[in-house]
């Protein structure tokens, strides 16, 4: 696997998807936020984990912040996109960003437990799938997406 380094704006971005997962624990919500910037870089969408307060199983960061952009869009292909999300994708989260055609994926903490971009699984650059293999930047600001997500567990313990 390749190491791509993040950009100025990765950073930037991340910090906004940040702010989103602490929004998202303020509600009650597992601390996980998203960003659709759009070719230009302008923030398109966004999104936070919503499954407890909608109630909605697909209510992950990625899938809301994606639907709001290919609404916003008018169109299901998020081509030229970039999407920023504090925690590495889950498999469901994979399947929604291959079937929008995001090019592009940005994450900060590894999910060892369940992550779908290569930690457990490495679906979104699996070749065999017959979607474009979106480029993928991990580890952008890990430490402060690790930091929110362990201090929302530990409070419920």
């Amino acid at each position: 696997m390749t190491t791509i380094p993040p950009s100025q704006r990765d950073v930037a971005t991340m910090d906004l998807a940040l702010a989103e997962a602490r929004r998202a624990a303020d509600a009650g919500e597992i601390p996980v936020g998203a960003v659709v910037l759009d070719a230009d870089g302008a923030v398109l969408a966004t999104g936070r984990n919503a499954r407890e307060s909608d109630p909605d199983p697909t209510g992950h960061a990625e899938i809301i912040a994606i639907r709001e952009a290919a609404r916003l869009r008018g169109d299901r292909m998020l081509d030229g996109c970039t999407l920023v999300v504090t925690l590495e994708p889950c498999a469901m989260c994979a399947g929604v960003i291959l079937a929008a055609r995001v090019p592009r994926v940005v994450f900060g903490a590894w999910d060892e437990k369940a992550g779908a971009a290569g930690s457990v699984y490495d679906l979104l650059r699996d070749g065999r799938l017959p979607h474009p293999v979106p480029e993928v930047v991990a580890g952008v600001r890990a430490e402060q997406s690790v930091a929110l997500l362990r201090g929302f567990f530990e409070q419920r313990r």
